[in-house]
């Protein structure tokens, strides 16, 4: 399989306090992975330091995507070149409407032949079709989490990137968001998952690395993981 995001001995610090020690990921074409681990172990400032967002500054270390070395690129030379994020807390416009939100990202530089439009995105989410006028502020948390989706996916990423998506959402939308996910990982969309529900994820992805304290604790396999319940404790307190 073709490597699509490669992470090689990744530092990276918030000022004088460094987070990554020497992290190593590599996501290949039309895989579903997860960065997991407990709460400030830097699984958000890898996700960070890989879409060029202010604060976590990469020290050493290499991110290529499909080959191109994209450390230390602004966001929005890394969304260009088809990193998409949905971040965590969903980061809706409260002023834009659903469908201003959905317009105003919608591209699609990699020239896919079906790709994600705001009408595709309408028949993936119904519920937002029927709020397209209103505004984001105005949407449930669910409502919010789907067009948070829905505006990663118009920008018609080669790369998804999901941090903490299902997090504060009631069980059905919860799980809505898994049946989404599905669907895309099917479709072969390449995914990075960060979330704590292990015995979904088990179900969703291809591979899991685990982390702590910034460095790699483990990586293996869905079956790996489901067979060694005493890494989820050990790791993810679970």
């Amino acid at each position: 399989m073709t490597a699509l995001l490669e992470i090689e001995g990744l530092q990276a610090a918030y000022g004088e306090s460094q987070v990554l020690f020497g992290l190593d990921l590599t996501i290949a074409e039309g895989q579903v992975v997860t960065l997991l681990g407990r709460n400030g172990m830097g699984k958000s400032t890898t996700v960070r330091a890989v879409c060029g967002l202010g604060g976590a500054s990469p020290k050493a270390g290499r991110i290529r995507f499909r080959g191109e070395d994209i450390a230390g690129l602004p966001p929005d030379a890394v969304a260009r070149r088809g990193i998409a994020l949905v971040p965590e807390g969903r980061q809706v416009f409260p002023n834009l409407t659903v469908r201003e939100h959905l317009v105003a990202f919608a591209a699609n530089r990699a020239g896919a032949r079906d790709p994600w439009t705001p009408d595709k995105v309408f028949a993936f989410f119904p519920q937002l079709r029927e709020r397209a006028d209103n505004l984001g502020n105005q949407l449930s948390g669910g409502e919010q989490q789907m067009l948070a989706i829905g505006r990663a996916l118009t920008t018609n990423p080669r790369l998804l990137i999901l941090d903490e998506a299902t997090e504060g959402l009631a069980p059905l939308i919860r799980e809505e968001i898994w049946r989404c996910l599905d669907t895309l990982r099917s479709a072969g969309q390449t995914i990075l998952v960060i979330d704590k529900y292990v015995e979904r994820l088990i179900r969703l992805a291809d591979h899991h690395t685990l982390i702590e304290r910034g460095r790699v604790a483990w990586r293996g396999s869905s079956a790996e993981l489901d067979a060694d319940h005493g890494i989820w404790h050990r790791y993810l307190g679970i």
